[in-house]
């Protein structure tokens, strides 16, 4: 049976980042493992504050204090990051993973023109020029489909609107042709239009260019249009990890469930409000000590006051939860068609 992550060039392992205070140690990533095959897109979705940018974050190594990794393997082309000294990591940022931030804005420097900043890349990875980096950021402006890129390369980043600054900070993360793109939350603040744009250049550049990518959304409608398989993150844990078309037509655990039924159907008629998913997100300082959806759960039961492991099936999906072991003391659960009813 084909397993999901056939020829992975990422694997995480039991990844676990916290942040320190004086007072406690809070646990934003508890325990994540997934894969990223090379050449597909690994979606990774949950709720804001279930750890998918910090995730992301640990990855390159560039969490701020006082955020730190305190356990796991970050298996890159078999080499673990996490043992690499502050300069390896430098010339494998930008080169060898790339990542598109949030907001184009912020993450643009507002002092230095588009050229300046696409021009880095190449004058650290790749040692040319002034002139030869200048030609190959004209290039990369073309690439990623901005017109007029012989004017836009000398305008800074306040002339240009937001579709254009995002497609800028593309052009950027793809400059030295990274085999691993990290894509967190690329479509935030634009249009439904300007984000398909951006989507669609991404796979198009992605299928060109022979890379790998995650992308970080809470976009259940990104995950279907751009993903090969896909991980469900809550409260800092991987809950369900399947492949895209799986997790679409057979959620298995209570929280994908719930949030694959708040969706909008255009299909069908669907009287009266949305589904929703009751309560919110604990704060990580705040985690319950067992399941951590288990509070949100309307299967939740006394054997949810436990952590339950993260199972991998024969086809390579995994799922977080009791439900799904034989440990399970309650009546036969279809998490699918009973979670309307009992929530």
């Amino acid at each position: 049976m084909r397993r999901l992550a056939n020829d992975p060039i990422l694997q995480i392992r039991d990844l676990r980042t916290s942040f320190f205070t004086k007072e406690l140690e809070v646990k934003a990533v508890d325990g994540v493992t997934f894969d990223v095959e090379k050449g597909k897109t690994l979606g990774i979705v949950g709720e804001s504050g279930s750890g998918k940018s910090i995730t992301s974050l640990s990855i390159l190594n560039l969490l701020s204090h006082p955020g730190k990794v305190v356990g796991g393997e970050i298996l890159f082309k078999g080499d673990d990051l996490l043992k690499k000294t502050p300069a390896q990591m430098r010339k494998i940022r930008g080169n060898e993973i790339s990542m598109i931030f949030q907001e184009p804005m912020t993450s643009l420097n507002p002092t230095f023109t588009v050229g300046q900043q696409i021009s880095e890349s190449f004058r650290i990875h790749e040692h040319l020029s002034k002139k030869e980096a200048r030609a190959r950021s004209i290039e990369m402006l073309k690439l990623v489909g901005i017109p007029s890129p012989e004017k836009r390369i000398d305008q800074y980043p306040f002339e240009l609107s937001g579709g254009m600054r995002q497609r800028v900070m593309i052009a950027i993360a793809l400059a030295c042709n990274p085999h691993l793109l990290i894509a967190d939350e690329p479509t935030t603040a634009l249009d439904v239009t300007i984000q398909a744009q951006i989507l669609e250049l991404i796979k198009d550049l992605q299928n060109r260019l022979g890379m790998s990518v995650i992308m970080i959304t809470h976009d259940l409608g990104v995950v279907a249009e751009t993903c090969d398989n896909v991980a469900v993150m809550y409260g800092g844990q991987v809950v369900e990890y399947a492949s895209v078309h799986d997790l679409f037509t057979k959620p298995r655990h209570p929280y994908t469930v719930g949030l694959m039924q708040s969706l909008p159907r255009h299909d069908e008629d669907v009287e009266g409000d949305l589904s929703i998913i009751k309560g919110s997100v604990p704060a990580p300082a705040d985690m319950p000590k067992g399941c951590r959806f288990a509070p949100r759960c309307p299967f939740a039961s006394d054997i949810c006051k436990e952590l339950p492991e993260l199972e991998t099936n024969e086809d390579g999906s995994q799922i977080r939860c009791w439900i799904y072991t034989d440990k399970w003391d309650k009546p036969e659960v279809n998490v699918r068609e009973q979670y309307a009813t009992k929530s």
